[in-house]
């Protein structure tokens, strides 16, 4: 199993107002598009993409959809230059990115903004990657343990430097072992106080890149991974199943 995270997927309700503004404020290109009857894909990224970065899937249903993005989906974070951040944070407002926590209010290591469908964009410092290249996504689970065990057993993935364990919550970081560094990890953020979460439906899933799409299924069957959508039932493209609590990933071969 590959296990490099190949695109995380979001909803929007409306595609050409979303490509404008991913293409406009983050520079990004459209790469690949799928129209089927009752929906469009669309994969977004920069220009300048590493071979095993992660690619922005957004998802447009035809007709009238209105969307909840939860709380049990965080954000997605991008990457700037180091010395970067306030400039870029800085030509977002000059764009008309609305002001949501800017890096002073973040103690100058980060920042957000928000898309035109509400869901965070983190805009973090790093000296490696293309600018607005994907660094990580940030899902909420109830367990820490349940949640860093189902990583490592069912995908083979480590904890990957980056752990942050403040007073009230923990931030862990998973991605596969020989990942390089621009490949986009995972961030599970465990709040301590044991509260639950609602999934929402603007979030979609992150997706996993296999080698064998029905013999990474079965090896996820041997390892009790929920069956949600086995590669039959998606015409042998692709199959889903779900984190414990009940986040979707998605099973892809690329060529």
């Amino acid at each position: 199993m590959d296990g490099t995270f190949d695109h995380v997927m979001i909803r929007v309700e409306d595609l050409e107002e979303s490509l404008d503004w991913y293409q406009t404020h983050l520079n990004y290109e459209e790469k690949d598009r799928w129209e089927a009857d009752t929906f469009t894909n669309v994969y977004l990224g920069p220009e300048e993409m590493h071979e095993d970065g992660a690619l922005l899937e957004v998802t447009y249903n035809h007709g009238d959809h209105t969307y909840e993005n939860g709380d049990a989906w965080g954000h997605i974070a991008v990457r700037v230059p180091e010395d970067a951040l306030q400039e870029s944070y800085d030509q977002l407002m000059e764009e008309g990115v609305d002001d949501y926590r800017d890096p002073e209010s973040c103690g100058n290591r980060y920042a957000f903004v928000k898309d035109p469908d509400g869901h965070e964009i983190e805009i973090v410092k790093r000296d490696y990657g293309a600018t607005w290249s994907i660094d990580h996504t940030m899902i909420r689970v109830e367990d820490a343990d349940e949640a860093l065990g189902y990583w490592t057993r069912k995908f083979e993935h480590t904890e990957v430097p980056g752990r942050w364990e403040a007073d009230s919550f923990s931030n862990y970081f998973v991605a596969p072992d020989d990942a390089p560094q621009e490949a986009m990890k995972l961030e599970l953020t465990y709040n301590y106080d044991g509260r639950e979460y609602t999934m929402g439906d603007g979030w979609g899933h992150v997706c996993v890149r296999v080698d064998d799409l029905d013999d990474a299924w079965e090896t996820l069957m041997r390892r009790e991974a929920p069956d949600y959508r086995d590669p039959e039932s998606c015409d042998h493209n692709y199959a889903f199943t779900k984190d414990q609590d009940g986040h979707e990933v998605e099973l892809l071969v690329t060529e």
